[in-house]
């Protein structure tokens, strides 16, 4: 009777590409589908397994008997370094290096000794699409996550048609600063009041054969493979990029964000709630620093886990900070200066003493719904993007790379929820910018769209049956629905 069910039991392997901000999303989903009746394995890479288990403990990805991590290699040269590797290498190695490992995991996974049920579908990071190749070889569905925006991923999709038309790569370096950037690109379906600069960033490169263009280009014809792509966001966000997607490529395209929104709803019966997924080491006083402030008092502050400044900029933005007399709680990784650990000076340090927070990592989604919160300076991650979103929280945005522009630019323009700092801003524009962010006509502005996408944000999750379901719950119940359909057809 066990085995029999044992056998029954949909087993869905969850592989994100091995960054902070791929492995947060892909592990909530993962919670989802485990609180649907599915046996889960998370696959990380050697290193970020090690980083999970410094960072939370020895014993934090035991798992479950029916949700359990694995790990497979990277292919990069081993370090004991606590920070984000290099994206680049990481793009380069993993198609390379991890497919047949991942196999092999595969194979362990379906063998009679196993202990678990065999595999029934694989879900991948959209850009870790080699592990194509090991699900057609079993015959199971695949699933490609996209933790881009939809604006972000329609992006990328376009890359092979700005190829074709001769806007990358580009004639030399002068194209960067010369005003090129600013080119109009009116043609994408779905996208509007565009700019070139506004594409993900990996088309600025002088090389035709640069492994970032290439890797764009590969990983996006082969979407076209998937059974299934998903997206975490919502329709009403993104509805007419999302139409956009659905029209151009093969496979259905699903929305089904926020995932945070829904993984909220699951019942606390289901024991998956402890399984965390930070390399840092969060630091949870800062939640009971931000208790002790005034609603709509503090700027928060975070570039993510990728983004690196110079020693100049760090200064400029401690500074612009420090001279808009705000109190604002500042996410400073060890690695955020190129090449060095960050400091800041002792004057600012005793300029803000009274009213700042500085730490290394924190809990940001508890942060950006924290009633003291008033707005946040990010660096457009989407992960960031969404979840300020759902907070209701207006947004000055630094891009650093990728598709950060692209969100950059509808969180600005279409949806009025942000400002943009320059690339090279100086502390007198960044002051300006906090205090009218906090204080100004368009920062208040702002935060009442805000609050309107979050209202959005949370009726697209809203679960039930019928008219009354939000977007983003009805097509998570079909992702499940396909799922099981698709594993029914192979048994």
């Amino acid at each position: 009777m066990g085995s029999i069910s044992l056998l029954a039991k949909p087993h869905a392997v969850c592989i994100p590409f091995p960054a902070q901000g791929h492995i947060n999303p892909m592990l909530k989903l993962a919670k989802l589908l485990h609180s649907r009746g599915f046996h889960i394995t998370f696959v990380n890479t050697e290193f970020n397994h090690k980083r999970l288990l410094k960072s939370r403990g020895p014993n934090s990805l035991d798992g479950l008997p029916s949700f359990r991590f694995q790990t497979i290699p990277d292919g990069l040269p081993p370090t004991d370094v606590d920070a984000t590797q290099d994206i680049p290498s990481l793009c380069y190695s993993t198609p390379r290096n991890s497919l047949v490992p991942f196999k092999n995991l595969l194979a362990n996974l379906n063998s009679s000794s196993s202990g678990v049920p065999p595999v029934t579908c694989v879900v991948s990071d959209g850009v870790m699409s080699f592990t194509l190749d090991a699900a057609q070889e079993l015959g199971i569905p695949e699933v490609l996550f996209w933790t881009t925006s939809a604006c972000g991923f329609l992006g990328y999709v376009h890359y092979k048609e700005l190829v074709q038309k001769g806007l990358t790569p580009l004639k030399d370096e002068s194209y960067l600063t010369n005003g090129y950037l600013n080119t109009p690109i009116d043609w994408i379906p779905g996208m509007k009041n565009i700019r070139l600069r506004d594409i993900p960033t990996f088309m600025r490169t002088t090389d035709p054969n640069d492994n970032m263009l290439q890797f764009v280009l590969t990983e996006t014809e082969r979407a076209h493979k998937a059974s299934a792509i998903i997206l975490n966001t919502f329709y009403d966000l993104e509805r007419d990029v999302l139409d956009s997607l659905n029209t151009i490529l093969t496979p259905p395209v699903y929305s089904i964000g926020s995932l945070s929104l829904l993984a909220n709803q699951i019942p606390s019966t289901i024991p998956n709630s402890d399984v965390g997924s930070n390399l840092w080491k969060e630091d949870p006083t800062c939640l009971d620093w931000l208790d002790s402030k005034q609603p709509s008092s503090v700027v928060y502050v975070n570039f993510g886990s990728i983004t690196v400044m110079t020693p100049a900029q760090l200064t400029e933005f401690a500074w612009g900070l420090a001279n808009s007399e705000k109190t604002f709680l500042w996410v400073i990784r060890p690695d955020l200066v190129a090449g060095e650990t960050a400091v800041l000076s002792p004057e600012f340090v005793a300029a803000t003493e009274n009213r700042s927070l500085l730490t290394s990592w924190c809990p940001q989604e508890d942060v950006l719904n924290h009633k003291s919160v008033g707005g946040f300076l990010t660096h457009s991650g989407w992960n960031s993007t969404l979840e300020s979103i759902c907070g209701g929280i207006p947004m000055l945005c630094w891009p650093f790379f990728a598709e950060q522009q692209t969100n950059c630019r509808y969180s600005c323009e279409e949806w009025g929820i942000g400002m943009e700092i320059e690339s090279d801003a100086k502390r007198d524009e960044i002051e300006s910018l906090v205090i009218e962010l906090m204080d100004g006509v368009k920062g208040g502005t702002m935060k009442k769209k805000a609050l309107l996408l979050k209202n959005m944000a949370l009726e697209a999750t809203t679960a039930g049956s019928g008219s009354g379901a939000g977007s983003s719950f009805v097509n998570f119940e079909k992702v499940v629905h396909h799922l099981l359909q698709t594993q029914s057809l192979t048994d």
